[in-house]
């Protein structure tokens, strides 16, 4: 099998060639591997040679075969190095596999390496000082998001169908915007957080991945998405298959619609109109779309994002080993060192606080609403360097402000922990991808995928390729 025959299909299409035994799962990992090699020169969107043989999988698994790629945010992977895309951590590797991992492995998924991340995941930008810039497929002047942004960038350029990714404050959807791909965010509680990030991020992380096809997300989704035992945040087992769920009419919803951020920032006129559009592709399908959004103070936001922050930061931090080299760390990344250890009990009530003030008008929203259509982002993917996690002289909240100018639209909805999807409905004069977020009430993840569907036949995506791509 050739790459450019292989990245022409998405995840199922794959595992059902490899099902009838018109290719070989081998055949289609070495594709996968001379892809990847492919396009990682112009993009460097790994971590580091591949990983030679690939982790242990099920051969029998509904995926099995399905070629993907694990995100450097571990502890993730049994054996595997990681480093949170920093300096300061060498030589740490994976003592026991994330549930999530497990459940990967479970599925027959095969991981080929390991996708790079901004230093510790705070950023909108996939920009470390450890492993250099990560740049767009479709503009290499660009950046891919962060903080899930080397899989965002493998996944647009057809050297995986799909690749683990994470969110804790937009780190999903961010990078499907930026790179043209679907990015589900589920609601919280419904994929393992694990017990680690989990826990010290209140809630807020939720694990799962990015893919090209909405087929693909609820495929995935049914792979990994059953309860955790032992997990703070569980929301009951579902009783339907979501690939089911691409193929049922969710029938007349009540759908609001706003391009306008909480926080007031400018959002370019190119991606409020791709939205505006998005919304009338809805209503032609024969939605109801009025334009509401939830009462939302975004300083609120600020705060109980400071706490997810904070605290995952602090735990990465000051449950190492042994403490961090400062020099090592970038800029911010010192600075939220420095703030975790002055973090008082008052501090995390007055922070989830915070979160409570944010969660009740959103919850109250989807009393009367069925969906909230957003952009996913304010502007178009930024050049390099705009995005400086580097900068020393941002707070911890300048330094979440200053990435919420980009990306106003996602982190309430890790606040809240409600399911958010981004789907890539427009293209800019230049070129690039603009990606439109769906909310929809908590657990309906099902919602979501339907019309999901509805809008990936209406406005189809598959056929846009960008200038870096696998033939």
């Amino acid at each position: 099998m050739e790459p450019h025959a292989y990245a022409a299909f998405d995840a199922v299409g794959l595992r059902e060639l490899i099902r009838t035994r018109e290719v070989s799962a081998a055949e289609v990992e070495d594709a996968a591997r001379r892809a990847v090699e492919r396009v990682n020169a112009d993009l460097n969107a790994v971590t580091g040679p591949l990983f030679d043989p690939a982790p242990a999988h099920e051969p029998d698994g509904p995926l099995a075969g399905v070629p993907f790629v694990i995100k450097d945010s571990g502890p993730f992977t049994q054996g595997v190095p990681f480093t949170l895309g920093s300096r300061s951590i060498r030589g740490a590797y994976a003592l026991v596999d994330h549930d999530l991992m497990a459940r990967f492995r479970t599925a027959g998924l095969v991981a080929l390496g390991q996708s790079t991340a901004p230093e510790f995941g705070l950023n909108f930008a996939t920009e470390s000082v450890r492993y250099g810039v990560t740049r767009n497929p479709w503009d290499l002047e660009r950046g891919v998001g962060g903080s899930s942004g080397g899989s965002a960038a493998l996944v647009a350029a057809g050297a995986v169908p799909f690749a683990h990714a994470n969110d804790a404050g937009g780190s999903i959807r961010v990078p499907a915007s930026c790179c043209g791909l679907v990015g589900l965010k589920p609601s919280r509680g419904r994929t393992p957080s694990g017990p680690l990030t989990g826990e010290a991020a209140f809630g807020q992380l939720v694990e799962f991945g990015l893919t090209r096809t909405v087929r693909d997300a609820a495929h995935l989704l049914d792979a990994v998405s059953a309860p955790t035992v032992g997990e703070k945040y569980q929301l009951a087992p579902v009783t339907r298959p979501y690939a089911d769920e691409v193929r049922t009419d969710p029938g007349r919803l009540r759908v609001a619609l706003t391009t306008v951020p909480w926080s007031g920032v400018p959002v370019d006129r190119q991606i409020a109109e791709a939205t505006v559009a998005a919304g009338q592709v809805l209503e032609w399908i024969g939605h109801i779309v009025t334009e509401a959004s939830p009462d939302v103070d975004a300083d609120e936001v600020v705060e109980a994002v400071m706490l997810s922050a904070v605290s995952t930061g602090g735990a990465v931090l000051r449950g190492a080993p042994r403490r961090p080299d400062p020099s090592a760390l970038e800029g911010v990344s010192r600075r939220v060192l420095a703030e975790a250890e002055s973090f008082t009990a008052l501090d995390v009530l007055a922070a989830m606080e915070a979160q409570h003030l944010v969660t009740r008008p959103i919850g109250r929203f989807f009393l009367d609403h069925d969906l909230l259509v957003t952009p996913t982002l304010a502007q178009l993917p930024a050049r390099h360097g705009t995005l400086d996690y580097d900068d020393a002289r941002h707070s911890i909240r300048s330094w979440l402000r200053r990435i919420f100018e980009h990306g106003p639209f996602t982190a309430l909805f890790n606040v809240s922990g409600h399911p958010a999807i981004s789907l890539p409905l427009g293209q800019s004069r230049e070129g690039l991808p603009i990606g439109v977020q769906l909310i929809a009430a908590h657990g309906r993840e099902d919602l979501l995928l339907r019309v999901a569907a509805q809008l990936e036949q209406a406005v189809p995506w598959a056929e846009r390729q960008p200038g870096v791509y696998v033939d």
